[in-house]
């Protein structure tokens, strides 16, 4: 006689679903998770990964969901109903936009004493202080996202909500910071690589992990993370005058942060590039699946593709074995680096951002105009 199946709590029934789109959505603290969303965020979560949302927009949603269901605990006692009042709101603003100086004078400044313990104790805040007003407005425009996907109409455009965040904003004035506080432009990316000087599995991988990402255009940690071998089509070689041809291959980049994937999205790489992940991709037998993996404590290499962090944890390993600061450089400073490169080289925007996929004139400008501002002759009238 079969034996009957145990019923399952609704938390284990929740982790259990999350399981299930883990292959689209990677999600670490499943079980944490479990507990903290309801029935109905799961719920949405599958709704999204079955519309097609990229897979870094369903991990920020992710995220800032949980968040936003911690912090709603800790300060109502109560999940995040839905649609939220604006009361609830504006309550979040204040908790998380406010003034270090005053809260010196005014203990009820802020975050209550008691919420902020709370969040950090499940590891939701770690650093001191208000958190940064980017940070806020996106956490803000995800739960608009996601209470307009639930099929509400939410407070988010109303005039007190947006003259809350202003002031907020005014009164603590921060300066912005770069996702890399410096660029891995090629003198830096030629010290990183320096540290990759041997034949062992880690140097070769990261050897190519540093070429591909930088010659590519500075492509994104996760797209890094989630290239794939049959992205990858070797193309007729370059020739070069008075000397050997130079090998080529052409990366697919399928959906990308800007792109939906239904354009065919592709940029090159030539040369050392080329021969560098080659080398990677021989020595560690990859003729399919993912290409960058994690390496075992024996020198085994993995069937697992590395994550995002990973790939910012090697770039940031490999910046302190060439003796720079690891906290002035992260994996954005390949993207930064390599437009800051190109300007410093003289080559159009436009061909750059062409490799670089960059959507924006105004961004991509933006690290032209420093250098060229830097090193023109506006800065030498003197």
């Amino acid at each position: 006689m079969a034996k009957a199946k145990t019923s399952l709590t609704a938390v284990e029934r929740r982790a259990e679903e999350l399981d299930t789109i883990a292959a689209v959505l990677p999600i670490e603290r499943r079980d944490e998770l479990a507990e903290l969303l309801t029935d109905q965020d799961v719920e949405t979560l599958r709704h999204l990964v079955n519309q097609g949302m990229g897979d870094n927009t369903l991990r920020a949603l992710t995220s800032d969901l949980t968040y936003l269901e911690a912090w709603g605990l800790a300060a109502t006692g109560h999940s995040l109903p839905w649609p939220a009042p604006e009361a609830l709101l504006l309550k979040f603003v204040a908790h998380h936009l406010w003034d270090p100086e005053r809260r010196e004078t005014d203990p009820d400044h802020g975050m209550p004493a008691d919420v902020d313990e709370n969040l950090r104790s499940q590891g939701f805040l770690t650093s001191v202080g208000p958190h940064a007003p980017s940070t806020v407005r996106r956490r803000l425009a995800n739960w608009s996202t996601l209470t307009k996907w639930r099929g509400f109409d939410g407070a988010f455009a109303s005039p007190a909500l947006k003259s809350a965040i202003r002031l907020a904003v005014r009164a603590v004035p921060r300066t912005r910071r770069r996702k890399s506080a410096k660029a891995v432009t090629g003198d830096v990316l030629a010290n990183l690589l320096a540290t990759c000087s041997t034949d062992s599995l880690r140097d070769l991988r990261d050897r190519a992990i540093l070429m591909v990402a930088f010659a590519s255009g500075g492509r994104r940690r996760s797209e890094i993370a989630g290239l794939r071998r049959e992205q990858l089509s070797t193309e007729p070689p370059i020739p070069v005058e008075s000397g050997i041809p130079l090998p080529s291959v052409a990366i697919h980049l399928g959906r990308t942060k800007t792109s939906s994937g239904e354009e065919e999205e592709i940029v090159y790489l030539t040369g050392r590039p080329v021969e560098a992940l080659n080398a990677w991709m021989t020595a560690a037998k990859i003729d399919s699946g993912s290409v960058f993996r994690a390496i075992g404590r024996w020198g085994t290499v993995s069937r697992r593709a590395l994550d995002p962090q990973s790939v910012n944890a090697i770039i940031k390993q490999r910046v302190e074995m060439a003796g720079l600061e690891p906290g002035e450089y992260s994996a954005h400073g390949l993207r930064s680096g390599y437009l800051t490169e190109a300007a410093n080289r003289g080559i159009p925007l436009p061909e750059a951002m062409e490799q670089s996929r960059h959507r924006s004139v105004q961004q991509a400008s933006s690290y032209y105009n420093n250098s060229i501002r830097r090193t023109g002759r506006a800065a030498r009238l003197l």
